[in-house]
């Protein structure tokens, strides 16, 4: 039992012990004050464990170990703790001068954001090393293997070219500069119109999405474009000759138009006279175009299939005894005399025709007389039979004009 008492209170007191020992370790520690992270280069040439890490330049830790781990190599780097860093950090290695030790630059600086925890890891795609001189080396000797007689210039290619370009330029120096100048102007012009210019960019690509999202009416119309090309190939020599044919009928209007220039002047003065003609009496030719048709109907429904004839119920009186009314005026129009003018012919009708009426007699007086020979009655007087119902009692009742 003693035994057993004894085991326990080692035990308890290795325990305690290390508990104070992970204390101690755990306060000498945040009495240091720094911290402690890791970053994958793919290379770390003349970097070694104490060299300096910096943010803006200012040192403010060290490098403490490097182990390479397959195609990269780990450092483990360790800043101090009132440092803060952005938790998307990046470590580039710097060299200050071509030979010498290089130095870890952790950027961007922290401003504000999450923040870098203690022994985070960076990943090599967020460390980046510098181009080596042997690498710099290399590459000026490929461009001149290149450009040498066994590249470019095996057959004196650019020596030519060169040789072209100095007699090109010479004595060009001035158009040269101001060529540069204007491009300098070019180019300050389109960044003051960026906002224009990228406006028919984005312009250009609605329009080029317009035709993505039509694609298939687009192919639609590349496709019957396409069948109208092919008919016009076979076509190709009927629109040949058609088209030399529009080429001498072109020459023969020519010569028309030259032979006959003062014929088509006249037919369009003419035309001319007509139009203005037209349009003084539009008002006319409109009412003609209203009255037309009713008068057009009214001769389509006085004519008569049966027997071919117009049927209407004229004016019989006026028709007979209108012309009978002023005679002399009736007879010498029909002798293609004006009865208004005094020509002897006319003269000697009309002392006729007095001496057949008694001088003094009207001419109203003479109607009525014809009037009353036919059986027609006086003025006021009526008519025994019974009239029918008036339809079209004189033409223009007929063809429905207004006198």
């Amino acid at each position: 039992m003693s035994a057993l008492l004894s085991r326990t209170g080692r035990i308890l007191s290795a325990l305690v012990l290390l508990a104070l020992v992970v204390a101690a370790v755990v306060v000498l520690s945040e009495r240091d004050g720094t911290k402690t992270i890791t970053a994958d280069f793919t290379a770390t040439n003349s970097l070694y464990e104490g060299s300096d890490v910096k943010v803006l330049g200012v040192p403010v830790g060290r490098v403490t170990k490097l182990e390479p781990r397959g195609d990269v190599v780990r450092a483990t780097i360790e800043y101090q703790g009132d440092v803060d860093l952005p938790a998307d950090v990046k470590a580039v290695l710097v060299s200050p001068s071509v030979v010498g030790d290089r130095f870890v630059q952790l950027a961007p600086a922290y401003t504000k954001g999450a923040k870098l925890k203690a022994s985070a890891h960076v990943p090599h795609d967020r460390t980046a090393v510098p181009v080596e001189l042997d690498q710099v080396y290399e590459s000026l000797d490929d461009l001149s293997v290149a450009l040498g007689p066994k590249g470019a210039n095996k057959d004196g290619s650019l020596s030519k070219l060169l040789d072209a370009g100095a007699r090109q330029l010479d004595g060009e120096g001035q158009q040269v500069n101001d060529t540069i100048r204007d491009v300098g102007q070019l180019s300050q012009t389109l960044e003051n119109s960026s906002d224009d210019l990228f406006g028919s960019v984005r312009e250009i690509s609605e329009f080029v999405a317009m035709l993505r999202e039509n694609d298939a009416t687009v192919r639609s119309f590349n496709d019957s474009t396409a069948d109208v090309a092919k008919v016009l190939e076979g076509e190709r020599e009927d629109l040949a000759a058609t088209v030399d044919q529009l080429g001498l009928a072109l020459v023969d209007v020519r010569d028309l138009v030259k032979e006959n220039r003062s014929v088509l002047g006249k037919d369009v003065a003419d035309l001319t006279s007509i139009s203005r003609v037209l349009v003084k009496h539009r008002d006319a030719l409109e009412q003609v175009a209203v009255d037309a048709p009713t008068a057009l109907s009214n001769v389509a429904l006085t004519y008569n299939g049966r027997y071919g004839t117009l049927d209407n119920r004229s004016n019989i009186e006026k028709m007979l005894f209108g012309g009978l009314e002023d005679p002399k005026t009736f007879l010498c129009t029909l002798l293609g005399e004006s009865g208004k003018e005094s020509t002897d012919l006319c003269k000697t009708v009309g002392d006729l025709l007095g001496g057949l009426t008694g001088g003094g007699k009207t001419a109203e007086g003479s109607a009525a007389r014809n009037r009353a020979a036919v059986g027609v009655p006086a003025t006021g007087g009526t008519v025994a039979t019974t009239q029918p119902d008036r339809v079209n009692d004189s033409i223009e009742d007929m063809l429905g004009v207004a006198p």
